[in-house]
């Protein structure tokens, strides 16, 4: 009789004289939730990295640890391909984006992990690592090696973090009672044969920890014979020992299963949340204030609008968004809250933070000092920066956006723009932000369909932060209403310190930067424009600003024109 539920056993090897220094990392994770099991199944994860690579341990063990933890942490709706899919490009990202900030080292890994959910093994494969699955006397690889041949040696051709993109290998194979995987790593190379592997397994598989250190033992001995190192072995074995019956198998729910929430009236329930407030009511979402009437906490609840029931590519974003804030923890990004009860609507719950829109804090204080002013305006550049560090854009930054609590402070609540930073997210992320709706402080490039990245958001915060200080924007042009780059060229940057005299050349000079119409011209991190910020009064800046003179293009070729002529007068008058 079959069970109904997925039972597993497990066992691992290492071959490392200094565990610490090893550069594989391996690992399988077992929900102890029968729900959890239901919906995300059991994850085995092993990642290997190159002997030359002098973090290679962390980067493999991050690999791992990063896979594991974020993978269980999407929603439960999501299905299995959707969410590892997700987390793998999500945590590309930023492995090839820290990598550029080690040395003699990298973020690299080639990576293979194996879903079991349900009656099905979902494989999701980059690099070199190994799978392979013993059904009976049939050993089969199901992971395909990405080599290049390189003077000899041979490199990962695709790996976790080696370019902006990355190219999963997708499998999904049914599973039988009894079947065993293997995970391994290409040091094993030239050393066990199949008939190896089947051998060693069988003599005892009911230990599969002794089966481990069998191969183990023998690839060490066979290396050792034939001249290799024999340091850098591991083995990880998975065995099926039941399978849920066929007519429980959890299908998973996508995001058309769960039903829109109906338009919602003060007092009407849902789920158990009892609406208080309408907060906003727009084209695209619905936002309550809502009390849990089992635990009397007050919350935030975003719903897609009811007319966008046949919009799918909206929806499929409006389930990312929640991922997307659980994944950053900072005291400026509100926190998602978890529902006492199922949900039986699609929605998402939020903290609720009492306090005002930075729209009406600045109409309440109009007296408001530059260092209040100023303040305000690092918190939320440091909410922005907690998301680049997760390698997502905001998109939306404008005043209206912005929430000051009681205790004022700064904190980012509207994610409805939000999207991962990856090889398509130049188009997809742009083409989100005007389904949205752009603002007047936008950065340019959106209009002209340039691509957009963490220095498009530097531009709305410092146009947020220019209007906080002047009240006034810094073009007479709204950069969202551009047409062309010859457009662009014309947009004329107005001095803040005209339209207040407390703000110094030097703050001046860093809104100036900030602003530049062209984005690779603007600080390269957030990190630079928040640290001019709070340093303003300890900077000098060059009379009338040479840096920005030879940026522009105009004044440049102006310069040129006009040197031509003196040369010109000069030449008639040495005749």
């Amino acid at each position: 009789m079959a069970s109904t539920q997925l039972s597993l056993s497990i066992g691992q090897a290492f071959v490392a004289p200094d565990r610490r220094r090893h550069r594989s990392s391996m690992s399988v994770r077992v929900p102890g939730e029968a729900g959890q099991l239901a919906a995300k199944g059991v994850c085995a994860v092993i990642s290997d990295t190159s002997s030359r690579n002098a973090i290679a341990k962390q980067a493999g063990d991050l690999s791992v640890r990063g896979f594991l933890a974020d993978y269980f942490s999407t929603p439960d709706h999501w299905d299995v391909k959707t969410s590892a899919t997700r987390v793998l490009r999500a945590l590309n990202a930023w492995c090839y984006s820290q990598s550029h900030y080690v040395e003699n080292g990298s973020f690299v890994a080639a990576l293979s992990a194996m879903v079991y959910r349900a009656r099905q093994a979902h494989l999701f494969h980059m690099g070199d690592t190994l799978v392979f699955r013993l059904r009976g006397a049939e050993f089969e690889q199901l992971s395909r090696d990405h080599i290049s041949d390189l003077g000899g040696y041979r490199y990962p051709s695709r790996a976790l973090g080696l370019d902006v993109s990355i190219d999963i290998d997708y499998l999904c194979v049914p599973l039988t009672q009894g079947d065993i995987f293997l995970f391994t790593t290409q040091a094993v190379r030239g050393t066990l044969m199949p008939s190896d592997y089947v051998r060693l397994i069988r003599q005892d598989a009911s230990d599969l920890d002794a089966a481990c250190e069998r191969l183990a033992e023998a690839a060490r001995e066979r290396a050792q014979s034939r001249g290799y190192g024999a340091d850098q072995f591991c083995f990880q074995l998975v065995r099926v020992d039941a399978l849920p019956e066929a007519q429980e198998d959890h299908p998973g729910k996508i995001y058309g299963d769960l039903p829109i929430p109906p338009e919602l009236a003060v007092g009407e329930r849902l789920d158990g949340l009892e609406v208080q407030e309408v907060l906003s009511r727009t084209a695209q979402s619905r936002v309550y204030r809502v009390r849990d009437v089992r635990t009397e906490r007050e919350m935030v609840m975003k719903a897609p609008s009811p007319e966008l029931s046949n919009r799918n590519a909206y929806l499929e974003h409006f389930l990312l968004q929640q991922w997307v804030v659980e994944r950053v923890k900072s005291p400026f990004v509100v926190r998602v809250m978890e529902p006492s009860r199922p949900r039986r609507y699609l929605y998402y719950l939020m903290a609720y933070v009492e306090g005002e829109t930075l729209t009406e804090w600045a109409r309440r204080h109009p007296q408001a000092s530059l260092s209040q002013r100023l303040d305000i305006a690092v918190q939320l550049g440091k909410g922005i920066q907690a998301l680049h560090h997760r390698d997502l854009l905001h998109q939306r930054i404008h005043p209206d956006n912005v929430l000051i609590d009681v205790h004022g402070q700064v904190v980012l609540t509207d994610f409805s723009a939000c999207h991962l930073r990856d090889i398509e997210g130049h188009r997809r992320s742009r083409e989100l932000a005007r389904q949205v709706g752009l603002s007047e402080h936008s950065a340019p490039e959106y209009a002209l369909d340039d691509s957009v990245g963490r220095r498009s958001d530097q531009y709305s915060l410092a146009s947020t932060i220019y209007w906080l200080l002047t009240g006034e924007l810094p073009y007479a042009q709204t950069p969202n209403r551009l047409r062309s780059h010859t457009d662009l060229e014309q947009l004329a940057y107005r001095s803040a310190r005209t339209l207040n005299p407390e703000i110094t050349p030097a703050l001046d000079d860093t809104l100036r930067r900030a602003l530049d119409p062209q984005r690779p011209l603007r600080f390269r991190r957030m990190s630079e424009l928040l640290y001019a910020l709070r340093h303003h009064d300890e900077r000098e800046v060059a009379p009338r600003d040479r840096r920005r003179w030879l940026r522009d293009p105009a004044n440049f070729w102006q310069g040129v024109a006009g040197l031509l002529l003196l040369l010109l007068v000069l030449s008639w008058l040495l005749r």
